[in-house]
């Protein structure tokens, strides 16, 4: 046993190693949080954002690696490059529900180190799958599910970060590990392009291919015809993920007080890798229902299911979880679910679909024939999705921090009702430019509003995120916040599966604008809940 320094405001520590257990953690008490917790949350808290923003930038890479896919020539539809990147989604929210309660059954060090190190598995994969465009459909299915390990890892992160620092700092603390860790998105999304106009692992990775049609990386346009390393964008993320694990396991802790029993780390591994199979089973069988059924009923079976399987899982688990589902009973869980949904579910949902949108709406054009018929053609100068797509998540990450912190010091639901109205606005003008020009002659003149209204839209998704997560960790007690946390993740992240579906299949129907405007809707009512449960004179909790 490490010396006992609680005199002094102190942890006492399993063992004398950095990455210890603690025993003792009491972080609302101002002598202790000055002298030790504050130094000690901070280095878990380091070290959680690069992995966590691995995790963004695996699950949701689909969206640029489909777009390349398609100018590469594979052969898959558009409703089929639309669906990997659906089903990322809809596995990475699934898995968001049991990864919330990992922390208090496995432990934060081991869950961090474990789940990150799990990330390896669809980025080599991936890239083994992209070397050869015969490869068959279901492989890029599978690979695309298990990338949703990537999204799982949120809840579990936000969970355990959430127990390292006091409530008068909650929104500091979430906004920068959400924050930071959504860079992922922006990360991914200007390091795929790169890396695959280089053949940058030599022989080991394979040969290049061929573009068919034009691309583009952060710096310009690439045309057709030049040498493309599409497998780079799996093998890529191995040189950082292989570092992260060590870094994880030797520089995190497991908080006894919120996990008294994790076991030993076989065993926490052991808990782990069967609370993701239970979330990773459900995933195949949503994808089943979202093909012999539709989206709208795939989507509440999966949840519906996921909950009732981790209601049954056998040995010390299942009192852990039951305990847990406590959550369920209190209405604010339900009303930061849906305010949720309206924050991250927006970020989410259109940083997964806005690559293969952009490719979509602009890469074709209208063109009127002498008798006066249209047809749709390809566009020659259309923007190029890999050139563009990366500014949005960029603005809605970098912003996040700054929503929890004058979230910290207004209250978080005056700022989510602000930028609610914001988004209803912004996302019934984009419907209406992504409808004029679909419909164009020249839709590049429409291209800078387009990206004008999304980056408001991701901007102010950017400071919703931060402000409601400032009211779930002023609302919920200490235990119950880190659940609570993950279960509204878990929701909200079905974002990146609903966004991708709705809006490619309005885009394939013609009317690009239906997806945006019932978006606006959403918002909407989302406006009317933040209103009625913590802004009206006798709300619920007045401005958490």
């Amino acid at each position: 046993m490490a010396k006992t320094d609680t005199d002094i405001g102190g942890p006492v520590v399993k063992s004398g190693k950095t990455n210890g257990d603690i025993e003792h953690w009491d972080v609302e008490n101002d002598e202790f949080w000055q002298r030790s917790g504050k130094k000690i949350a901070n280095r878990n808290l380091w070290i959680s954002i690069p992995s966590l923003l691995m995790g963004f930038a695996v699950w949701l890479m689909w969206g640029m690696i489909t777009t390349q896919m398609q100018n590469l020539g594979f052969p898959f539809t558009v409703s089929q490059l639309f669906t990997l990147t659906a089903l990322a989604g809809l596995s990475g929210a699934t898995l968001r529900i049991p990864a919330s309660f990992m922390i208090r059954i496995a432990g934060g060090r081991n869950t961090v180190f474990l789940t990150t190190a799990l990330l390896m598995i669809p980025a080599l994969g991936t890239g083994v799958a992209l070397m050869n465009p015969d490869t068959p459909f279901w492989v890029f299915q599978m690979l695309a599910l298990l990338s949703g390990i990537g999204g799982g890892n949120f809840a579990a992160s936000m969970s355990n970060i959430s127990t390292f620092f006091p409530k008068k700092q909650q929104g500091y603390a979430l906004g920068m590990n959400a924050g930071l860790g959504n860079f992922g998105v922006t990360t991914m999304q200007i390091l795929i392009p790169l890396v695959m106009t280089v053949g940058i692992f030599g022989a080991i990775a394979g040969g290049s291919m061929e573009l068919q049609s034009s691309s583009g990386t952060l710096i310009g346009r690439i045309e057709a015809g030049t040498d493309t390393w599409i497998q780079n964008a799996g093998f890529i993320w191995l040189v950082f993920l292989i570092p992260l694990a060590f870094l994880s396991w030797f520089g995190m802790n497991n908080l006894r007080t919120i996990t008294p029993n994790p076991g030993t780390p076989a065993q926490a591994f052991g808990k782990i890798l069967g609370l993701y199979a239970v979330g990773l089973v459900t995933s195949v069988i949503g994808m089943l229902a979202l093909v012999w059924l539709n989206m709208w009923i795939a989507l509440p079976l999966t949840i519906v299911l996921t909950v009732i399987a981790l209601r049954l899982i056998p040995g010390d688990i299942k009192p852990n979880i039951q305990k847990q589902f406590a959550i369920f009973s209190n209405k604010h869980t339900w009303s930061m679910t849906v305010l949720y949904i309206l924050t991250f579910g927006s970020f989410i949902g259109f940083s997964a679909a806005l690559p293969l949108s952009i490719n979509v709406i602009f890469g074709n054009m209208m063109e009127v024939a002498a008798d006066g018929s249209v047809t749709r053609v390809t566009n020659p100068d259309g923007p190029s999705a890999l050139t563009w797509a990366w500014i949005g998540p960029f603005v809605g990450a970098l912003i996040r921090p700054i929503g929890g912190w004058i979230s910290d010091k207004v209250g978080g639901s005056i700022v989510t009702q602000i930028i609610s109205v914001v988004m209803v606005v912004a996302s019934a003008a984009a419907g209406y430019v992504m409808m004029q020009a679909y419909n164009a002659t020249d839709p590049n003149s429409y291209f800078a509003l387009f990206m004008i209204l999304f980056v408001i839209l991701f901007a102010a998704s950017g400071i919703g995120n931060g402000s409601t997560f400032r009211t779930i960790g002023v609302i919920f007690d200490q235990h119950q916040k880190g659940p609570v946390l993950g279960w509204t993740s878990a929701v909200a992240a079905y974002g990146a599966f609903i966004a991708p579906r709705v809006m490619g299949e309005q885009i394939q129907a013609g009317t690009p604008e239906l997806a945006m405007y019932g978006f606006a809707i959403f918002y909407a009512l989302c406006l009317v809940i933040n209103w009625w449960f913590y802004l009206r004179p006798n709300a619920y909790v007045k401005n958490p």
